[in-house]
């Protein structure tokens, strides 16, 4: 009986950090790219490079925290064999495995090479690669949203 209720008590400690991590990721995302990003070009003496500068480093941090997200989701998902995910929150682990490694291998180098321009001093014009980013960040929140909500349920007693 105690090996039981320890192995209970694991099940929800894992199944509370697969919770977790999503929610905390949604935030993160929410709060830099539909807060800061757009907010920062407002501030008093920020100019387009400045602002373009700041925003590379801020998304290229972003962007180490969520890999590292992701790959503590990654471990939590398939370790221990015995509680690891199925079904629905397979596919979806995929799906924001997939987003995250377009967003990043795909869609930050054109705009990391159209931000070097502006820092040249050149204007390169508008890029269509921030809206692929905006596209690739909601379809991330939209994942993240029914993995939380599906690690919750997971968290609730089992109907019997």
């Amino acid at each position: 009986m105690p090996e039981q209720r320890s192995a209970q008590r694991r099940r929800i400690a894992i199944e509370l950090w697969r919770f977790a991590l999503p929610v905390l990721w949604f935030g993160m995302i929410a709060a830099i790219s539909f807060i800061e990003a757009p907010l920062k070009f407002q501030a008093p003496g920020i100019t387009i490079p400045l602002g373009l500068g700041i925003g590379r480093l801020v998304f290229a941090v972003l962007n180490l925290v969520e890999a590292a997200i992701l790959l503590a989701y990654t471990i939590l998902s398939f370790w221990p064999l015995a509680i690891r995910i199925s079904g629905r929150r397979l596919w979806l682990w995929l799906g924001l495995l997939l987003v995250f490694t377009f967003k990043v291998a795909a869609v930050r180098p054109p705009l990391n090479a159209r931000t070097d321009l502006v820092l040249q001093g050149a204007d390169p014009g508008q890029s269509v690669w921030h809206y692929v980013y905006i596209a690739c960040d909601l379809v991330t929140m939209l994942l993240l949203v029914v993995l939380a909500v599906s690690s919750a349920r997971a968290l609730l007693p089992a109907k019997r």
